[in-house]
């Protein structure tokens, strides 16, 4: 990535806890909304943590999210929730970019990198339930390609027709800032002119709300004013509330963006990602970590 020609975002997308697409997020952000609410996907009431953030559904938010905006009817019971919520992101962030590529080298030369800690749990979580209720023939032929955690990246591939590289980092909480990493990189090496980038996550089930309480790790203080909890830089933080959704963006190099006359929003500066090889969960004492240069910042102007 040279000075003059750094590599910028061009697309945005989003559906989280907050509604369905970058505006409506960014207008509930000012207005102090928070996406927290009282777990209703299952029974909790057996759960030390009984919040969540779930995304709305369209029938009691008009910026909360339908399927069916977003996914022909025959393929929606082929996908988890993370995949659902991943096509949606992805979607409006290549309406913002304006990146329809027509010519087979175009969508050879877009590659998509989409990320998720851990894929589609809640199916894995019903597609076990059926073994035992119902016997392991009942199962859908479509179960583990709705589960798997790269399919969220395989679906956008196939739906626009990217054909470039194609990756999924299953980091945990990384993996969505990784594949903008991951992205970065297979622009800054020549594989690819654009990237279609991001993360998507929806494990909102019995496993996963259980195993983080097990672990201690889930907020319980807020059950009854879900709205108050979730603050991570307050004196009175008690744990993480698990969410889900999904967020992209598409990246090009800004002489590509200029070329086809498409704005660039901000720029990816650099990126560096490390280890500190120290334990499962928590982080090192002493915030140890490697040393890593990133590329110098771009100091040009975005007009044409």
């Amino acid at each position: 990535m040279t000075q003059n020609d750094p590599v910028v975002v061009t697309g945005m997308g989003a559906v989280s806890p907050l509604g369905v697409g970058v505006e409506t997020n960014w207008q509930r952000l000012l207005e102090g909304k928070s996406g927290v609410v009282r777990n209703d996907r299952f029974d909790v009431s057996a759960y030390a943590c009984t919040i969540a953030g779930l995304v709305p559904p369209r029938d009691r938010d008009p910026h909360g999210f339908d399927p069916r905006d977003h996914i022909d009817a025959k393929d929606i019971k082929k996908m988890d929730r993370f995949i659902q919520y991943g096509l949606a992101a992805a979607d409006e962030a290549l309406n913002q970019a304006r990146w329809t590529p027509q010519s087979e080298a175009e969508r050879a030369r877009t590659a998509t990198v989409i990320g998720s800690g851990v894929g589609g749990s809640p199916l894995m979580v019903e597609a076990v339930e059926t073994i035992l209720t119902r016997g392991p023939r009942r199962l859908s032929p479509f179960t583990v390609p709705a589960f798997l955690a790269n399919l969220a990246a395989g679906w956008v591939s196939i739906r626009y027709g990217f054909t470039g590289p194609i990756g999924a980092p299953v980091t945990a909480c990384a993996a969505a800032g990784q594949a903008i990493g991951d992205g970065l990189r297979l622009i800054m090496t020549g594989e690819a002119d654009v990237v279609v980038c991001g993360g998507a996550e929806g494990s909102i089930d019995p496993i996963s709300v259980g195993g983080f309480s097990a672990a201690r790790a889930l907020c319980t203080s807020y059950n009854e004013t879900p709205e108050k909890a979730s603050r991570p830089f307050d004196r009175d933080r008690a744990g993480f509330v698990l969410a889900e959704g999904s967020a992209m963006l598409v990246i090009e190099r800004l002489s590509h963006a200029r070329a086809r006359g498409a704005l660039p929003l901000a720029v990816l500066a650099g990126y560096g990602t490390t280890a500190d090889a120290y334990h499962l969960t928590a982080g090192h004492p002493e915030a140890q970590r490697c040393r890593f240069h990133a590329p110098r910042a771009f100091h040009g102007r975005f007009d044409a």
